[in-house]
């Protein structure tokens, strides 16, 4: 079979869903290698900083991994601004979508919070509000949030910085998002605010 005989979902055979299925999880296992070109691309997003996106993004995940980040931290850290491209109204949603399936749920909380967070070192400069993140302040991933932003992602615009390259942290994509979508064990369930 080369492909599906209907046009309409309901009107598919069991044959032709195994044939899907298995296309699918082809599809699913070269997800690394999309991250990392799309990381690929974000060298070309967001001009006026003295570094590109994908040299943000490697500076964040750099910087967590030399705070002794897990492997899940460390991808999210690399992957927190890739929403700029295809959501840059909201990015951080995006990327966070993108983890969901993946980390652990404090990871995915952190990306998804971390725009409104990291308000606290700008807005005021755009007469906007910079203290949106207190209505968080008793989650249990508030103090993460605010770490990730202090020591990962706020300071990650230096040129002078030593900074990997994306081969560096090729593994680490290819482990995280090489897993079982949405297993247990890797997910421990948020607490939902």
């Amino acid at each position: 079979m080369q492909h599906v005989a209907f046009t309409a979902m309901q009107d598919g055979t069991q044959a032709e869903y195994a044939f899907l299925h298995a296309l699918e999880a082809d599809y699913m296992r070269a997800l690394p290698q999309r991250i990392l070109a799309s990381l690929e691309r974000t060298a070309d997003t967001l001009p006026g900083y003295q570094i590109n996106r994908l040299t943000h993004a490697l500076q964040s995940a750099a910087r967590a991994e030399a705070d002794g980040a897990d492997v899940d931290m460390v991808v999210g850290a690399l992957v927190h601004d890739m929403g700029d491209e295809l959501a840059p109204a909201n990015h951080a949603a995006f990327a966070a979508a993108l983890l969901r399936p993946y980390v652990r749920a404090e990871v995915t909380w952190v990306v998804e919070k971390h725009a409104l967070f990291q308000m606290q070192y700008y807005a005021h400069h755009l007469g906007q509000e910079r203290d949106g993140r207190l209505r968080y302040r008793e989650h249990p991933w508030f103090a993460s949030c605010q770490h990730f932003c202090q020591a990962y992602d706020q300071n990650s615009f230096d040129p002078d910085y030593p900074t990997p390259p994306l081969a560096h942290f090729a593994p680490l994509v290819h482990a995280v998002f090489s897993r079982t979508p949405y297993d247990p064990a890797v997910l421990q369930e948020p607490v939902r605010n």
